[in-house]
């Protein structure tokens, strides 16, 4: 039993997945970002509360005159309790205030008075904040000098927060900082529920590629339009004024008019048909826009080298992919005292189809010529039917096929080289 295909995802979920995913990673990011930005605010607030806190413990008249003694007893009689109560106000784990060699005189454990002082005590009276593992573990901690009326050294204070408290405030703060990831990545999800909403509006369920292949439809019922409604309105021209003549008894004029009729359209009807494999579709949309080009005064120059392959677009991408070309040559044309239009197909080295569609226009500038690919993007004003849609959906179409289009210069030219129709992507 043949296996069901899976069905391809609507254009409205491929939609509501891409934003979705962007509030997720945008989200994920801040996160990030309120982390490290909370981590290195605590991390200050530690270094500026001991600095703070061991400026004034060694500023103070009391230390001062206790170290002053030189009775490290007495000192730590006097000293211990003020700094156990310095410890509990300012939110400490410790105050340590040592002699001028660094043997402590207080500390939070009892046990620990009398011994070495662990961290780093500066060669000369200066203020030192680092990080180091001392006897209650890893700490931020700050190191000031206490000196007397003369500046001469009496002792050290050093004040200090575990890292372990650093964590616990940082803990603190952290609900905040999801609760703003969380607001941020509900008002995405909102806005891709409504995206996929308006976009579901727009296009039903269908696919993605679908709906590619309904704008390409259109806009080759679209130029194929213009094209044939040009033809029919220039043969009509012809016709009339032949029908004119020959109702004034002008046989031989009527005559001329109707065999350059014929032969300038048989000239083209001629290279098309003579590739072993001519797409109608294509040869009917060249008929029309020499019509086209005509009405507008543009110099129409077809090249169809006759074993040129079989193209990997399907008729309507073909139509589609030539006369948006078309259509925006005859525009920049247009815009020249020399007007000309030239489209050229022939096959590639590697078996496929180039195409080549020129014209004497003022050409496309080097930084734009990446940006005129671009939905939504033109040089030209905005009309009725919309700018900046069809170069966007040729680059897409011919991508698609696994094809290529770049622009030349001198003079302006979209290339499109295509592969062997054996080789299109499925």
């Amino acid at each position: 039993m043949a296996s069901d295909r899976r069905r391809p995802r609507s254009a409205a979920s491929r939609v509501f997945v891409v934003l979705i995913s962007a509030a997720a990673v945008i989200g994920v990011l801040v996160a990030a970002f309120l982390v490290i930005e909370a981590q290195r605010a605590v991390h200050a607030e530690a270094e500026r509360v001991t600095a703070a806190t061991a400026s004034a413990i060694a500023a103070s008249g009391d230390v001062v005159s206790a170290l002053a003694e030189a009775d490290p007893s007495g000192a730590t009689a006097t000293l211990e309790p003020y700094a156990l109560r310095v410890i509990g106000d300012a939110s400490l784990d410790f105050v340590t205030i040592m002699t001028p060699e660094g043997v402590r005189i207080t500390h939070p454990d009892e046990s620990q008075i009398g011994g070495r002082y662990l961290g780093t005590i500066p060669s000369s009276p200066r203020t030192l904040t680092e990080t180091f593992t001392g006897t209650l573990g890893p700490s931020v901690r700050t190191i000031v000098p206490v000196v007397d009326a003369d500046g001469g050294l009496l002792g050290w204070v050093s004040a200090g927060v575990t890292t372990e408290s650093i964590s616990a405030t940082l803990l603190r703060r952290l609900p905040l900082s999801l609760t703003i990831t969380a607001v941020l990545v509900a008002i995405g999800a909102l806005g891709a529920w409504i995206a996929r909403r308006i976009t579901r509006r727009i296009a039903g369920d269908l696919s993605a590629g679908t709906v590619r292949d309904a704008v390409s439809s259109y806009e080759s019922i679209r130029t194929l339009g213009e094209a044939l409604r040009a033809q029919t309105h220039e043969h009509g021209n012809r016709m009339h004024t032949a029908v004119a003549l020959l109702e004034l008894g002008r046989t031989r004029e009527a005559v001329d008019i109707l065999t350059e009729t014929s032969r300038q359209s048989q000239s083209l009807v001629d290279q098309v048909t003579a590739r072993r494999h001519g797409d109608p579709a294509v040869g009917a949309l060249l008929l029309g826009k020499a019509s086209q080009a005509k009405e507008r005064g543009i110099d129409w120059r077809v090249r169809i080298e006759p074993d040129t392959p079989r193209s990997p677009l399907s008729p309507v991408d073909s139509v589609s992919v030539l006369g948006n070309l078309v259509d925006n040559a005859m525009d920049a044309a247009a815009l020249a005292e020399d007007r000309w239009v030239s489209v050229t197909l022939r096959p590639s080295a590697e078996g496929g189809v180039v195409l080549e569609v020129g014209d004497s226009g003022p050409g496309v500038p080097v930084e734009l010529r990446e940006r005129v690919f671009e939905h939504g993007f033109s040089t030209k004003p905005a009309d009725a039917q919309g700018r900046g849609v069809g170069l966007a959906l040729v680059r897409g179409v011919v991508s698609d096929a696994g094809g290529e289009v770049e622009v030349l210069d001198s003079p302006t030219t979209f290339r499109i080289v295509l592969p062997p129709a054996a080789r299109r992507r499925p």
